[in-house]
C-alpha cells in the first residue's frame, strides 16, 4: 500500500499544482465526522470537504439511497429522459426555500449554479449588469471567478474578467468598513458606474465563506430588497456554502426574514455527491427557452436520492437544533481560549448556528490580521489528527466546519487539539 509521501510525489507529477490541497495526506476511508489515512491513521474533520458533509462521512441512510438508486438507473441525462428523484427533490426544495411559488432546476457545482442564475437573471430582466460584494466566493468558471470579490489566488493569471461586473465592499469591521460605509459606496456605485435600471441581479452570500464567515447585516439585506423592489433587480442569494442547516436554519437567510428572488445551493445538499441548485420565483425561472438551461451530469439520479436522504436526516435527526446548540457551546469555548494569555491572540468570534470561526490577530491590542499565524494553526492542527481550514481576506480566520452530526466527545476532542494547536 502506498504512503502519504509515496502519494504526495505522484501528485506532483501527475497532477497540475494550480489545484491546491490542504493537507498533504490522502484518506483510504472515513466515517461521520472521522478520516483514516492511507497509513492508518485517524483524523476529526472539522473541515468537511469544504461545508459538504453536514450530515457527515457516509451517513448510512444517505449511503443505502444512493446504492438503491444505483441498482435503478445511474444516468439518462434530463434532457433526454426525466426520472422521479429530480421532480421530488425539485418539489422539496420549493416547499422549504424561502421564495414564494418556486421551481428549482439542478445542476452539479456551486459554480455552475451561481452561473446559470446570472443566465436566468439576464433572460428575465434582459439587462446585464450584476453586482456581487468584495470578499464575496462564487466559483472559479469566467462569470462565477468575475463575480468573487478576492483577486489572490481566484483572478491574477487568468486575463480580463467578464463585462458589467461591478462589486460593492461587504461591510467587516476589521477592514474599516461599517453598514453606513457599504451603502455610501452602493450610492456612489450608482452615481458613477451603472444606473440601477441597467442591474439584472445582486448577487450577496448571506455568510460570506471563503472571504471569512461574515454575516451580511440584516439592515443591508433589507437595503438591498428595497433596492431590487425598486428598480426590477433579482435578488439572488447565494446559499452554496451556507445552506442546509449550518447555520441553525435550512438557510442563512431565513436569520434576516429577507426573501430573495432566486437562491443557489450546493454542497450539503447531497451529502458528498455532486449536486447544485438554482431556486427562484417561477415567473422569473420560466422565462429561459427550453434548451437554453441544463447539463450533461446535472441532477444526476444517485446525487437526487442521496439528496432527498439528507433532507430526511436533517428533518429526523433535528439538526437544525443540532447546529444551534453545537454552534452555542464552540463558541463559548472559544470565547474561553480568547482570555487566556498563553494561547495565541484571536478575535472576532463570529457565527451563526455551526458556522463558526474567529480570527487570529498580531496582538490582543492591535488586534490586526495574522495570516501567517493561521497557516501555523491549521498545520500544527493537522499534525495532531485534526483538519482545520483557513480563510479571509488575508488568511487570518479559521473555519470551523465540523458535521453537524459529529459526536459531542469527537467535538471536544477536536476542541482539544484546536486549544493544542492555539499554544503560543
Amino acid at each position: 500500500m502506498s504512503t502519504n509521501s509515496e502519494l504526495w510525489e505522484r501528485r506532483l507529477n501527475a497532477v497540475p499544482r494550480g489545484v491546491a490541497t490542504a493537507a498533504p495526506v490522502f484518506i483510504e476511508r472515513a466515517e461521520n465526522a472521522e478520516m483514516w489515512d492511507v497509513e492508518g491513521r485517524r483524523y476529526i474533520d472539522f473541515a468537511s470537504g469544504i461545508a459538504v458533509l453536514n450530515t457527515g462521512h457516509r451517513h448510512p441512510i444517505v449511503a443505502n439511497a444512493a446504492r438503491v438508486q444505483i441498482e435503478k438507473v445511474t444516468h439518462t441525462a434530463f434532457q433526454v429522459a426525466g426520472y422521479e428523484p429530480y421532480i421530488e427533490l425539485a418539489e422539496r426544495l420549493n416547499a422549504c426555500a424561502p421564495v414564494a411559488n418556486a421551481k428549482t432546476i439542478l445542476f452539479s457545482t456551486g459554480a455552475e449554479a451561481v452561473e446559470n442564475a446570472v443566465k436566468i437573471a439576464r433572460a428575465a430582466t434582459g439587462r446585464a449588469g450584476v453586482l456581487a460584494f468584495s470578499g464575496g466566493f462564487h466559483g472559479r468558471t469566467m462569470m462565477t471567478m468575475g463575480l468573487t470579490g478576492k483577486v489572490v489566488p481566484y483572478k491574477g493569471a487568468f486575463g480580463p474578467m467578464p463585462a458589467d461586473i461591478y462589486h460593492a465592499p461587504f461591510p467587516v469591521a476589521r477592514y474599516g468598513v461599517d453598514i453606513d460605509a457599504t451603502m455610501t459606496a452602493l450610492d456612489h456605485l450608482f452615481r458613477a458606474d451603472i444606473d440601477p435600471a441597467r442591474l439584472a441581479a445582486v448577487i450577496i452570500e448571506p455568510v460570506q465563506g471563503e472571504g471569512g464567515f461574515h454575516v451580511a447585516p440584516k439592515a443591508l439585506l433589507e437595503h438591498l430588497r428595497t433596492l431590487c423592489d425598486e428598480h426590477g433587480i433579482i435578488l439572488i442569494a447565494d446559499e452554496v456554502q451556507s445552506g442546509f442547516a449550518r447555520t441553525g436554519k435550512m438557510f442563512a437567510i431565513e436569520h434576516s426574514g429577507v426573501a430573495p428572488d432566486m437562491m443557489t445551493s450546493a454542497k450539503s445538499l447531497a451529502g458528498g455527491f455532486p449536486l447544485s441548485a438554482v431556486i427562484g420565483k417561477a415567473d422569473i425561472m420560466d422565462r429561459v427557452d427550453p434548451g437554453g438551461l441544463g447539463g450533461t451530469y446535472a441532477g444526476s439520479p444517485v446525487a437526487c436520492a442521496a439528496a432527498l436522504a439528507v433532507m430526511d436526516v436533517i428533518h429526523n435527526e433535528n439538526l437544525l437544533e443540532r447546529s444551534n446548540a453545537l454552534g452555542a457551546y464552540v463558541k463559548e469555548r472559544l470565547e474561553k481560549f480568547a482570555r487566556r494569555g498563553d494561547l495565541r491572540p484571536i478575535d472576532a468570534i463570529r457565527g451563526l448556528g455551526s458556522m463558526v470561526a474567529f480570527d487570529l490577530v498580531t496582538e490582543r491590542e492591535g488586534k490586526a490580521p495574522d495570516g501567517a499565524a493561521a497557516k501555523r494553526v491549521t498545520a500544527t492542527a493537522l499534525e495532531h489528527g485534526l483538519i482545520l481550514l483557513s480563510c479571509g481576506v488575508s488568511g487570518e480566520t479559521i473555519r470551523l466546519l465540523y458535521p453537524l452530526t459529529i459526536s459531542d466527545a469527537l467535538l471536544d476532542e477536536g476542541l482539544g487539539v484546536l486549544e493544542t494547536a492555539l499554544t503560543a
